[in-house]
C-alpha cells in the first residue's frame, strides 16, 4: 500500500503527542497502576485522533482504515504497551461495530461523545469462563417491554474502572435459539452522572503481570436497565459483529506493535555497542549481531503481512485469515524479540529501570488476548480447510 503525505502527518502528530502528553508521565502511571484515561482521551479526541476511520458525521475524519493503522504504528513510540492498548480499545475494539451497524441513535448517544474524547469506552467479550470461547458466554439480557434487564459478568475488562459505556456482548435468544444466533451487542452505560449506572458493580481491579498502567477490571452487571435503542446493528446478529470487529483489534496488535520492536531492537544494539564483555563490545561478537539482524528481518516480514491484510480491508475485502495470521505471528514474535534482547541486557534486562523490563512483562498478553495463539491456529486451519471434518460446520 502506497502511503501519502497525510499518512506521515498523522503519524508526526501522535508522535509529538506521545514525546510530549505520555512518556513524560509513563513512569508514574505504570506505579500507580492507572493512568488518566479521560484526560488523556480528551487530548487525543481534540486532535481528531479518536476517530481517524469513524464517520465524520459522529464527528470522525471519514479516513480509511490505513490511517488508524499508522495512528497505531505510531503508539509504538509509548514507553509501554498498556497505554497503546487503552487507546485501541477505544479506537479499534469497542467502536468499529457500532459505527458500522448502529443506529443514529445510539451513535449520536456513544459513539459521537467516544471521538470526541469526552466517553472512555470498554469492550465486554469475555467472561471468567469463556474468554477465547466466545460462544459460551453466558451473560444475558432479556426483552421486557421496549428494553433491555442485563445479568451476568465479564472479565478481563482494559478500561473497566474508569469506562463511562462498555461494547457488550450477551445472550439475547432463548435455549432454542443457536449458540452463533443468540447473542446481540448492546452499548451500556458504566457511569451516569459520575455515579456507577444502577445495577454495574465493579467486582475488582485487577492486578497483572504487565500492562500495569492500563486498569483492567471485573465488572458485574444485575438488573441492569437499557433503552432497547442502544441495540447496536441487529438483534442476534452480535456474533457476527463481534467477529467482524475482531479483525480490526487483530490488526490493531499487530500494528501497534512494529514501532515497538524496532526500537527493542535499536535499543538493544546500542547497549550492546557500549557493553563490554572480555574485554570488547558485547555487539561485536557474531552470535549477537547476527541475531539481531534475524529479528529485524522478521519484523520487515511481519510489516509486509501486516500492511497486506489492512489494504485488503480497506478495499472491503475479507482479511480474516491474514488477520489471524498477523496476530499470531505477532503474539509470537513479541516474545521472541524481547526474550532475546532481554538476554542481551544481561542483569540491568531483569531490572525495572531498563524499557526491555517493562516491555518483556508488557508484551506476553498478545498471544493470549483478542484470541490465543491456539485460537487464531484454529481459525487458520478451518480457512486451510484442514480441521478435522466434524469441526468445519
Amino acid at each position: 500500500m502506497q502511503l501519502t503525505p497525510e499518512h506521515d502527518q498523522i503519524r508526526e502528530t501522535v508522535r509529538k503527542f506521545v514525546e510530549a502528553e505520555i512518556n513524560p508521565h509513563v513512569d508514574e502511571w505504570e506505579k500507580a497502576g492507572m493512568f488518566p484515561a479521560h484526560e488523556v482521551f480528551k487530548k487525543l479526541g481534540d486532535l481528531g485522533l479518536l476517530g481517524i476511520s469513524k464517520p465524520e458525521a459522529y464527528g470522525g475524519m471519514g479516513l480509511d482504515y490505513s490511517y488508524q493503522a499508522v495512528m497505531n504504528e505510531a503508539l509504538g513510540w509509548v514507553n509501554c504497551g498498556a497505554i497503546p492498548m487503552a487507546i485501541g480499545v477505544q479506537t479499534d475494539m469497542c467502536t468499529p461495530a457500532m459505527a458500522r451497524f448502529g443506529s443514529e441513535a445510539v451513535c449520536n448517544k456513544f459513539l459521537a461523545p467516544s471521538i470526541a474524547g469526552d466517553f472512555v469506552g470498554c469492550i465486554g467479550v469475555s467472561e471468567v469462563g469463556a474468554g477465547s470461547d466466545v460462544a459460551n458466554i453466558k451473560t444475558r439480557a432479556t426483552k421486557v417491554g421496549g428494553e433491555y434487564v442485563i445479568n451476568g459478568g465479564k472479565m478481563w475488562i482494559t478500561n473497566g474502572t474508569q469506562g463511562d459505556w462498555i461494547c457488550l456482548l450477551v445472550n439475547t435468544g432463548d435455549e432454542n435459539t443457536p449458540k452463533y444466533q443468540d447473542k446481540s451487542i448492546i452499548a451500556v452505560p458504566l457511569r451516569e452522572n459520575g455515579e456507577l449506572y444502577k445495577g454495574v458493580t465493579i467486582e475488582r481491579k485487577l492486578e497483572k503481570m504487565g500492562m500495569r498502567s492500563s486498569d483492567t477490571a471485573e465488572l458485574h452487571f444485575e438488573n441492569v436497565v437499557v433503552p432497547e435503542e442502544n441495540l447496536v446493528g441487529q438483534e442476534g446478529a452480535g456474533f457476527m459483529y463481534q467477529m467482524l470487529q475482531f479483525q480490526e483489534e487483530r490488526m490493531y496488535l499487530a500494528s501497534s506493535c512494529l514501532t515497538m520492536l524496532e526500537r527493542t531492537v535499536n535499543d538493544t544494539i546500542e547497549y550492546t555497542r557500549h557493553r563490554e564483555v572480555f574485554g570488547k563490545p558485547l555487539l561485536d561478537n557474531q552470535v549477537v549481531h547476527f541475531r539481531l539482524a534475524e529479528l529485524m528481518t522478521e519484523i520487515e516480514a511481519l510489516r509486509a503481512m501486516t500492511w497486506k491484510a489492512i489494504g485488503i480491508h480497506v478495499d472491503g475485502g475479507d482479511c480474516t485469515m491474514l488477520a489471524s495470521m498477523c496476530k499470531l505471528k505477532a503474539g509470537r514474535l513479541i516474545r521472541e524479540v524481547n526474550d532475546s534482547c532481554l538476554q542481551y541486557w544481561g542483569g540491568m534486562g531483569f531490572m525495572d529501570e531498563t524499557l526491555i523490563s517493562r516491555t518483556y512483562r508488557d508484551g506476553r498478553l498478545a498471544s493470549i488476548g483478542g484470541g490465543a495463539d491456539e485460537v487464531m491456529l484454529s481459525i487458520i486451519c478451518k480457512l486451510m480447510n484442514t480441521l478435522p471434518s466434524k469441526r468445519r460446520g
